[in-house]
């Protein structure tokens, strides 16, 4: 009688697991069905944002189903990063999160309410972009070499914006004040846009611009002064201005990235299709160019997709704890 009985619970088990297979299936194959929601941990104007924008166009289109972007700002974007982690894993709520979110947030909010590495489930990189540093345009220093000079002799005098404690901005910030000695006054803002629209207005005197994205435009047009970019080679859209290693500052080699993730469980079926859609969007001639124009790097192939994600997360809160933690922070 118990075998009975036990074999009947076990037949029992493997269906409900056999319906929830088949459901999940069935779910997979209709979605989208509905908009998505694209979180932006950042206000409107950065370069977090625009760079959402552009790729979620082309995935849109793809998908066959408009993606509606969100902007959630607050506390370095971790406020938004916690909305998309508790989000329903439907596929329905994804979010572009950066650097600054699921890395080095680890290390500056030690009541983080999630772990980038555990959390999220990885849909691909988007971009990786060469972090700038950027001063009001009448800054007082022709090139690097003047303005780390300035900066040492007159730190207790400056300031030095950012989009948030956590942004990629912030971190670059405390890496070069770091290398250079110096404590500066540090200017939070809700955001990389209105920290940019702080120093072209001369509200602060420089900041690492967490994506040469958001400078490209200003810089052109002469409302701010960049020194250096803090890649290997310099880019194509800011061609004068030199690397970190041209101009003296080797250690300053860093550059920002952006990525999709969307809730842990979310069903593989449905990570798939958003994985196959962004990499549709990167092929595409019209977003590649529109993101190369504003200094970004496209990742290539084997850069792509969920586990060199997943990869990239875990290496760069590995490399980034210690130095936050050297500077003594919180």
């Amino acid at each position: 009688m118990k075998l009975s009985q036990g074999r009947r619970f076990l037949r029992l088990a493997a269906g409900v697991a056999m319906l929830s297979l088949v459901s999940q299936m069935v779910t997979a194959q209709r979605y989208p069905s509905r908009p998505i929601t694209m979180i932006v941990p950042f206000p409107p104007g950065g370069g977090t944002d625009v760079t959402a924008r552009i790729v979620s166009e082309h995935m849109s289109r793809v998908l066959g189903q408009q993606i509606i972007i969100e902007n959630i700002a607050g506390a370095g974007g971790t406020t938004g990063s916690t909305r998309a982690m508790r989000a329903n894993p439907d596929g329905y709520t994804i979010e572009m999160g950066q650097m600054g979110t699921h890395a080095t947030a680890v290390a500056l909010y030690p009541n983080l309410a999630y772990k980038p590495d555990v959390d999220f489930a990885p849909i691909g990189l988007v971009i990786s972009v060469p972090v700038a540093i950027v001063a009001r345009r009448d800054f007082p220093a022709k090139d690097l070499q003047e303005f780390v000079a300035y900066v040492k002799g007159n730190a207790q005098k400056l300031n030095i914006g950012h989009a948030g404690v956590g942004s990629i901005g912030f971190t670059c910030g405390l890496l070069f004040n770091s290398i250079s000695g110096v404590k500066p006054t540090l200017v939070p803002f809700n955001g990389a846009g209105p920290a940019m629209n702080a120093l072209i207005g001369g509200q602060v005197d420089y900041m690492c611009d967490g994506g040469i994205n958001n400078s490209v435009p200003h810089v052109n047009s002469g409302t701010i002064r960049a020194y250096t970019i803090g890649s290997e080679h310099r880019s194509p859209v800011l061609p004068n201005v030199p690397t970190s290693r041209e101009a003296g500052l080797p250690d300053f080699r860093v550059s920002g990235w952006l990525a999709l993730f969307a809730p842990k469980e979310t069903a593989n079926p449905t990570l798939d299709k958003l994985t196959d859609a962004l990499d549709k969007a990167l092929d595409d001639d019209n977003t590649r160019k529109r993101l190369l124009d504003l200094g970004c790097d496209i990742p290539d192939k084997a850069e792509r997709g969920q586990q060199p994600l997943a990869t990239l997360v875990k290496t760069e809160i590995a490399r980034w704890t210690p130095i936050i933690n050297a500077v003594n922070v919180n």
